[in-house]
Protein backbone atom coordinates (compact mmCIF):
# COMPACT_ATOMS: atom_id res chain seq x y z
CA UNK A 1 0.00 0.00 0.00
CA UNK A 2 1.39 3.40 -0.89
CA UNK A 3 1.32 6.35 1.51
CA UNK A 4 -0.48 8.55 -1.00
CA UNK A 5 -3.69 6.53 -0.72
CA UNK A 6 -3.91 7.09 3.07
CA UNK A 7 -4.05 10.90 2.86
CA UNK A 8 -7.45 12.63 2.91
CA UNK A 9 -8.57 14.15 -0.35
CA UNK A 10 -7.59 17.78 -0.84
CA UNK A 11 -10.33 20.42 -0.91
CA UNK A 12 -10.54 22.59 -3.99
CA UNK A 13 -8.99 26.02 -3.63
CA UNK A 14 -11.47 28.68 -2.52
CA UNK A 15 -13.92 26.15 -1.10
CA UNK A 16 -15.79 27.24 2.05
CA UNK A 17 -18.23 24.91 3.78
CA UNK A 18 -21.77 26.30 3.80
CA UNK A 19 -22.89 27.50 7.20
CA UNK A 20 -26.20 29.36 7.39
CA UNK A 21 -26.30 32.45 9.57
CA UNK A 22 -28.43 31.92 12.63
CA UNK A 23 -31.15 34.37 13.45
CA UNK A 24 -30.13 36.23 16.56
CA UNK A 25 -32.38 39.13 17.39
CA UNK A 26 -30.74 42.19 18.95
CA UNK A 27 -31.46 42.29 22.68
CA UNK A 28 -30.99 45.55 24.53
CA UNK A 29 -28.91 45.68 27.69
CA UNK A 30 -32.02 47.07 29.39
CA UNK A 31 -34.32 44.17 28.42
CA UNK A 32 -35.33 43.73 32.05
CA UNK A 33 -37.02 47.16 32.16
CA UNK A 34 -39.75 45.97 29.79
CA UNK A 35 -41.88 44.02 32.27
CA UNK A 36 -42.49 44.35 36.00
CA UNK A 37 -41.63 40.75 36.92
CA UNK A 38 -38.23 41.05 35.18
CA UNK A 39 -37.55 44.35 36.93
CA UNK A 40 -38.59 42.85 40.27
CA UNK A 41 -36.22 39.92 39.71
CA UNK A 42 -33.28 42.22 38.92
CA UNK A 43 -34.04 44.48 41.89
CA UNK A 44 -34.23 41.44 44.18
CA UNK A 45 -30.82 40.31 42.92
CA UNK A 46 -29.35 43.81 43.40
CA UNK A 47 -30.84 43.98 46.89
CA UNK A 48 -28.42 41.32 48.07
CA UNK A 49 -25.66 43.93 47.83
CA UNK A 50 -27.54 46.13 50.31
CA UNK A 51 -28.15 43.17 52.60
CA UNK A 52 -24.36 42.74 52.60
CA UNK A 53 -23.97 46.44 53.49
CA UNK A 54 -26.14 45.92 56.57
CA UNK A 55 -24.15 42.83 57.55
CA UNK A 56 -20.85 44.71 57.24
CA UNK A 57 -22.20 47.64 59.27
CA UNK A 58 -23.41 45.26 61.98
CA UNK A 59 -20.01 43.57 62.13
CA UNK A 60 -18.30 46.97 62.37
CA UNK A 61 -20.70 47.93 65.18
CA UNK A 62 -19.90 44.74 67.09
CA UNK A 63 -16.18 45.36 66.59
CA UNK A 64 -16.53 48.95 67.86
CA UNK A 65 -18.46 47.82 70.94
CA UNK A 66 -15.77 45.24 71.73
CA UNK A 67 -13.03 47.89 71.40
CA UNK A 68 -14.57 50.11 74.08
CA UNK A 69 -16.46 53.38 74.51
CA UNK A 70 -14.06 55.52 72.45
CA UNK A 71 -14.29 53.25 69.41
CA UNK A 72 -18.07 53.05 69.84
CA UNK A 73 -18.38 56.86 69.91
CA UNK A 74 -16.18 57.08 66.82
CA UNK A 75 -18.43 54.55 65.05
CA UNK A 76 -21.58 56.49 65.99
CA UNK A 77 -19.98 59.72 64.77
CA UNK A 78 -19.07 58.13 61.44
CA UNK A 79 -22.67 56.91 61.03
CA UNK A 80 -23.90 60.54 61.16
CA UNK A 81 -22.31 61.25 57.78
CA UNK A 82 -25.09 62.25 55.30
CA UNK A 83 -23.76 59.85 52.67
CA UNK A 84 -23.89 56.97 55.17
CA UNK A 85 -27.41 57.98 56.23
CA UNK A 86 -28.54 58.00 52.59
CA UNK A 87 -26.87 54.63 52.00
CA UNK A 88 -28.67 53.23 55.06
CA UNK A 89 -32.05 54.54 53.89
CA UNK A 90 -31.55 52.99 50.45
CA UNK A 91 -30.32 49.80 52.10
CA UNK A 92 -33.37 49.68 54.36
CA UNK A 93 -35.67 50.00 51.33
CA UNK A 94 -33.87 47.20 49.48
CA UNK A 95 -33.70 44.92 52.53
CA UNK A 96 -37.46 45.29 53.11
CA UNK A 97 -38.06 44.73 49.36
CA UNK A 98 -35.81 41.64 49.48
CA UNK A 99 -37.68 40.28 52.50
CA UNK A 100 -41.14 40.81 51.01
CA UNK A 101 -40.23 39.27 47.65
CA UNK A 102 -38.51 36.37 49.41
CA UNK A 103 -41.55 35.65 51.57
CA UNK A 104 -43.78 35.85 48.48
CA UNK A 105 -41.60 33.24 46.75
CA UNK A 106 -42.14 30.72 49.55
CA UNK A 107 -45.36 29.25 48.08
CA UNK A 108 -43.61 28.63 44.74
CA UNK A 109 -40.52 27.14 46.36
CA UNK A 110 -42.50 25.03 48.82
CA UNK A 111 -45.88 24.00 47.41
CA UNK A 112 -47.69 22.37 50.32
CA UNK A 113 -50.52 19.91 49.69
CA UNK A 114 -53.16 19.05 52.23
CA UNK A 115 -55.93 16.56 51.50
CA UNK A 116 -54.82 16.28 47.87
CA UNK A 117 -55.16 20.02 47.25
CA UNK A 118 -52.53 22.71 47.19
CA UNK A 119 -52.64 25.04 50.19
CA UNK A 120 -53.34 28.65 49.10
CA UNK A 121 -50.26 30.85 48.67
CA UNK A 122 -51.47 33.28 51.34
CA UNK A 123 -51.51 30.54 53.98
CA UNK A 124 -47.96 29.49 53.10
CA UNK A 125 -46.49 33.02 53.07
CA UNK A 126 -48.37 34.51 56.02
CA UNK A 127 -46.48 32.65 58.82
CA UNK A 128 -43.28 34.33 57.62
CA UNK A 129 -44.91 37.76 57.83
CA UNK A 130 -46.34 36.98 61.28
CA UNK A 131 -42.91 35.87 62.53
CA UNK A 132 -41.32 39.02 61.01
CA UNK A 133 -43.81 41.30 62.80
CA UNK A 134 -43.42 39.37 66.09
CA UNK A 135 -39.62 39.50 66.05
CA UNK A 136 -39.71 43.19 65.08
CA UNK A 137 -42.10 43.92 67.97
CA UNK A 138 -39.86 42.10 70.46
CA UNK A 139 -36.76 43.95 69.23
CA UNK A 140 -38.61 47.29 69.35
CA UNK A 141 -39.82 46.55 72.86
CA UNK A 142 -36.28 45.67 74.00
CA UNK A 143 -34.81 48.83 72.47
CA UNK A 144 -37.53 51.31 73.46
CA UNK A 145 -38.50 50.23 76.97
Amino acid sequence: MSTSTLQPPKKPTGYKPFHPRWYRPHVSVYWWLGEWHYLKFILREISSVFVAVFVVETLLLIHAVRQGPVAYEHYLHSMRNPAILLLNMVSLFFVVFHTITWFNLAPSAMPIRFGGRRVPDLLVASPSYVAWVAVSAVVAWLLLR
